[in-house]
């Protein structure tokens, strides 16, 4: 099997951090893999090593996710709960994005500066933007990643599908299946009268949707044909 890494970042903590192949690790080992990830919560990756995306390596984010990950890994070592973990690991490195100059130079209209451009293409029912991956981070939602839509996270405009400016255009066509998708489902699914939870909801519609997005990584094949349908359902 090819291996996911392209190149050693560095060593922190007796942790050697590498730049990998998010597209060939979200194909090929586990579809859930965003901007970073280790050992406990991504099994194939060795415990002394830290996976950072190449893409999300490409700009000062990766040193918040190394933080987040030291702190993450130190806490699940010790047998702490994940969520626990994960809210310890998340004050950490929203503590250091709020500290940024990005975050504090976001201005006024920082919708404006979050949508980088508009994918005409498939932008007719709704509009689909590629965005500032970082600032909807550092503002919104620490734990935005690939994309995203109303039904999901309330502060996206309710017409809107957002793609993370760290997916490369190679693999931009899966995650908008998966948020479209996904979108749909739930919007059916929340309409209806005695509806479970919006968690609920979005969990089941996540699982579906990252099903259909496996699907089609490994058939690329059928990615057009599946798009179009999603997006003539889109409303």
């Amino acid at each position: 099997m090819k291996k996911p890494y392209v190149k050693k970042h560095s060593v922190v903590s007796g942790f050697t951090v590498w730049i990998v192949d998010g597209n060939y690790v979200r194909t090929h080992l586990d579809e859930e893999f965003t901007n970073f990830g280790q050992h406990y919560v991504f099994p194939m990756i060795p415990k002394n090593e830290f996976w950072v995306d190449h893409e999300s390596s490409k700009h000062k984010e990766i040193r918040y996710y190394i933080d987040h990950l030291l702190e993450e890994n130190r806490l699940l070592r010790q047998k702490k709960k994940y969520n626990s973990a994960l809210f310890q690991a998340d004050q950490i490195e929203r503590a250091e994005r709020h500290a940024s100059q990005t975050f504090q130079h976001r201005g006024k209209d920082v919708l404006k500066k979050i949508r980088s451009h508009l994918i005409k293409k498939y932008s007719k029912n709704i509009n689909v933007w590629v965005v500032n991956g970082e600032l909807v981070r550092d503002v919104f939602f620490l734990d935005f990643t690939e994309g995203g839509h109303h039904y999901r996270y309330r502060f996206i405009p309710q017409k809107d599908v957002w793609i993370d400016d760290d997916i490369t255009p190679r693999e931009r066509k899966f995650v908008l299946l998966h948020e479209l998708a996904e979108r749909n489902l739930m919007a059916e699914r929340l309409h209806k009268k005695n509806h479970p939870t919006p968690y609920k909801v979005y969990d089941w519609a996540h699982r579906k949707a990252s099903k259909l997005e496996s699907y089609c990584r490994h058939r690329p094949q059928k990615l057009d044909s599946l798009l179009k349908k999603e997006l003539e359902k889109s409303v």
